[in-house]
Order: C-alpha cells, then sequence, then structure tokens
C-alpha cells in the first residue's frame, strides 16, 4: 500500500511539473510501449498460458498483442492531428474574438485490468493515456500473476517510474487503488465491481471509465444462412473458451430452425477444434472457481427444465479446466445462466416468432455492451439497429467492431459508461479547454451597466 501511494505522488506531482508534454516525448513513449510488445512476444504468450493454465499462444497473438499494436500505431500516425487546437465558430455577436478547442492531459491516470485479457486490457487504456500526455498506473489482476509480473518488470525496465508502473495485489489493494485521487479512472471487469469502483472514486470526484459486460445478445434472421451464422457465432463464443466480455451471450433464433442451428454449431466445432480434447488451440477456463460457476449455470438449468446439449463428445474436466461448449435449449428468465454474464462456452438459444418480439426482447433486459445481428435485408438491420440500444454493433460477424480503432468502445447502463478506443480514448482522457480571445475591437462595452434606453435597443436586438 505504501509503494503504491509513494509512485501515484510521484506520478501526481510529475504531471503538475511537466503540464503538456510535447507530441516528440509522447511518440517516444508510445515507441517505448511498442518496443516492449515486439521484444517480448513469445514472454507474454508463456505467461498467459501459465496463468490460463492453456492459452494457444496464437490466441495471444491474435487477441491481445495485434490488437495492441495496431492500438499504437493508429495513435502515432494520429497524434499530431489530434494534438492540434481546433478553432471553433464565434456567434455574430462576439465577433471578430476567436474561440479554440486546446487539448491538455489529465494528469494521472488509474487502469485497472481484468484477467481475461490481461495484456490487451491493460496495453489499450495505456496507449490512450500516454497519447493524451497522462502518466498512468496500472493495477492487473491477481488471477493472472505471472502475467502481471512479467508486465511490472518489463514496465521498470522500458519506462520511468513517474511515467508508468504497475501494481500488483489482491482485492484489498483493488480496493485502495480504487480511492487514490486519480485525474482519471478507467476500470474493465464485471457491473458489480464497477458499483465499487465508482463508489470507491466519488469520493475525490475522480471520473471513471467503466467497460462492464453483460448479455450481448444475436439475433439470426429468418432466412439468414445458418452455416454461416453457426460458424461465426461460434468462432466469437469460442475464442478464449468464451472468457470474452463481449462474447455471444444468448442466440435468438427463428422458431422451427433450432435443430438445424445445432447441426450447424456442431459442425462448426468441429471444424475448428476437430480434436478438442487435445487441441493446442482451445483455451481452458482461468481457475477452479470459474469453472464451477459454470458448471453450476449448468446443473440449475438442467433441474429447472431446460437442455443442455453438448457439441462435441468431450466432457468438461476440473482437472485440466478444459470446459468444451454446450448450448443450453429451453432457458426462462428466471435461471441463473440468462441472468449473469456468463463468461465461458455456454450458449443459450432462445426462440422467436417474428423480428419485433426478438427487438422487443433485448430490450426488455438490461442494455447490452455488444449486439450482433445476422440479416441480409438492410431495412430489417436497419430496424434492429434504430430499435435498440447497446454499446456497439457488428453485423454478420461477432466481435469485430472491438478492432476497429476509429469507432469508440464503451457500454451504455449496466454495461458501462464512457468510451476510449483510438479518437475517442484521447478525447476522454485529455482536457478540452475552451478557450475564447477577445479583439482589441469589441461591442461588448455596450452592454455593461447602467443600463439603459441603449442597453434596452440592444438586448431587444439580441433576442428577437
Amino acid at each position: 500500500m505504501e509503494a503504491m501511494q509513494s509512485l501515484f505522488s510521484r506520478m501526481h506531482a510529475a504531471s503538475r511539473a511537466e503540464i503538456e508534454p510535447s507530441l516528440a516525448v509522447r511518440r517516444h513513449r508510445l515507441d517505448l510501449l511498442e518496443r516492449l510488445l515486439r521484444e517480448n512476444e513469445t514472454a507474454f504468450a508463456e505467461a498467459i498460458s501459465a496463468d490460463f493454465g492453456h492459452r494457444s499462444p496464437h490466441e495471444t497473438r491474435l487477441l491481445e498483442i495485434f490488437p495492441s499494436l495496431e492500438g499504437l500505431r493508429h495513435a502515432r500516425r494520429h497524434l499530431r492531428g489530434w494534438m492540434r487546437p481546433q478553432r471553433r465558430p464565434v456567434s455574430l455577436w462576439f465577433q471578430p474574438g476567436r474561440a479554440q478547442v486546446r487539448y491538455q492531459p489529465l494528469g494521472v491516470v488509474g487502469i485497472i485490468v481484468p484477467w481475461n485479457y490481461p495484456l490487451y486490457l491493460a496495453i489499450g487504456p495505456l496507449t490512450a493515456a500516454l497519447a493524451a500526455g497522462n502518466r498512468a498506473l496500472v493495477k492487473m489482476s491477481e488471477f493472472t500473476p505471472a502475467t502481471a509480473a512479467l508486465l511490472e518488470a518489463l514496465i521498470g525496465r522500458y519506462f520511468a517510474a513517474d511515467e508508468v508502473a504497475v501494481v500488483r495485489g489482491d482485492a484489498e489493494v483493488a480496493q485502495a487503488f480504487s480511492r487514490l485521487p486519480f485525474d482519471h479512472l478507467l476500470f474493465t471487469g464485471s457491473t458489480q465491481v464497477g458499483h465499487h469502483v465508482m463508489r470507491a472514486a466519488a469520493d475525490h470526484l475522480t471520473p471513471v471509465t467503466l467497460e462492464l459486460g453483460g448479455k450481448s445478445p444475436v439475433i439470426v434472421a429468418p432466412d439468414y444462412p445458418l452455416a454461416k451464422a453457426a460458424e461465426r457465432i461460434m468462432v466469437g463464443k469460442c475464442l478464449n473458451a468464451g472468457q470474452t466480455c463481449i462474447a455471444p451471450d444468448y442466440v435468438l433464433l427463428p422458431e422451427g430452425r433450432e435443430e438445424a442451428f445445432i447441426a450447424a454449431a456442431k459442425a462448426a466445432l468441429a471444424a475448428c477444434y476437430p480434436e478438442l480434447a487435445h487441441s493446442p488451440d482451445y483455451s481452458t477456463v482461468i481457475n477452479d472457481r470459474h469453472f464451477t460457476r459454470l458448471s453450476g449455470y449448468l446443473d440449475e438449468a438442467r433441474e429447472k427444465g431446460a437442455s443442455v446439449i453438448p457439441l462435441s463428445d468431450v466432457a468438461a474436466d476440473l482437472g485440466t479446466r478444459r470446459f468444451p461448449p454446450v448450448l443450453v435449449r429451453g432457458v426462462r428468465d428466471d435461471m441463473r445462466v440468462m441472468q449473469d454474464e456468463i463468461f465461458g462456452p455456454v450458449l443459450p438459444i432462445v426462440s422467436y416468432r417474428e423480428l419485433g418480439e426478438a427487438i422487443a426482447y433485448v430490450n426488455a433486459r438490461p442494455r447490452p455492451l455488444a449486439l450482433y445481428v445476422f440479416d441480409g435485408d438492410p431495412a430489417r438491420i436497419e430496424r434492429v439497429l434504430a430499435e435498440t440500444v447497446s454499446g456497439g454493433v457488428t453485423v454478420n460477424d461477432t466481435l469485430l467492431h472491438i478492432a476497429q480503432d476509429e469507432l469508440p468502445f464503451g457500454g451504455v447502463g449496466p454495461s458501462g459508461m464512457g468510451h476510449y478506443h483510438g479518437h475517442a480514448g484521447f478525447l476522454t482522457l485529455s482536457k478540452q479547454k475552451a478557450i475564447f480571445r477577445q479583439s482589441r475591437l469589441s461591442g461588448i462595452g455596450l452592454f455593461k451597466a447602467p443600463y439603459g434606453a441603449r442597453f434596452e435597443r440592444l438586448i431587444r436586438l439580441l433576442m428577437r
């Protein structure tokens, strides 16, 4: 706790001594972060796999290292333009004065990283913080100790302690971290923990960006090719064994197409993981607690009348924490599998009769972090987009909106608040300072006291 407080104090003092780091300084910090990733790619893949029990290095490269590098490249390429003060129009009554917005760093940014993507969800927010000219203190999850230790050591090697530092520790450390008087706090994790983070930040009026989760629905249109939909849904669900905040959480299927979807999902899984029991490409569940939680969802669903449909012949194994994907049919709202964010390879399917019913089903529940619609009809797609609210949408695929650096990423309501990625992250972690420059010739003096007939004529003119 004392070391964490000391790190914060050093960063706070340094941020006040260097109010606006130059473009060159910011680019240098982004370059250091890129070097850190490129020179230690194998070490990160090994550390993450050790934390999970097993995670394919190919998945780590695809889902963590590649998007981190892309985000860094995008920020570096656009940073000069982002930093440039923007002129804003001045109304007739205040001309020839001039107005502009200047973008300044907030100071010290706190970043709380979850366990499911411990590298990408540290580097992404850190990229935004450094691009905006801030210093950053990063709290890693206690569930990924190997990755946390590696990142802490590397950050200490590549950066000065008052630029970027990593903190490790349990939930008690995380609570103390949330109570530090950051200039901004960015948290990625569960909605439940997000409540605690926001309460802790409120003591110092620290602004927060909350990247939470929820139940991200998939709507499949009646005439969309089921084989294609099932393949793309299962790919999105099986990456990282479903331990992804925007993974498909349940599928809304046209009534009568359930059996065909089940068959297509089995075929898609077999094509991706032909030897699922031993496949090096399929990740394991992070720890015993989460494995037991997923098993509990299925046990309760069976007890309440749902059907659990295995998509392979492989059984779940607590010893290895390998949890094969399953579908759940006949679900009800009182089942935990339909209440909690699943965060694993369990996929409920729900039937609907017409599109309005599917839209109403989504809208009757908390607004999701992501929504997916599979449809070839532009009018129906537009109806779903217009009549639902979610953090983001991918049409005719899953997950891919998160990889677009020009798109803001963030939730809505229980799935989060605020945005980052690309320019949105730069804006979130910058103070947009409003500046008005008065000209030497100005008529504003005509409106000062004492008020009289001339003032009345002028104010009527302004308000006409």
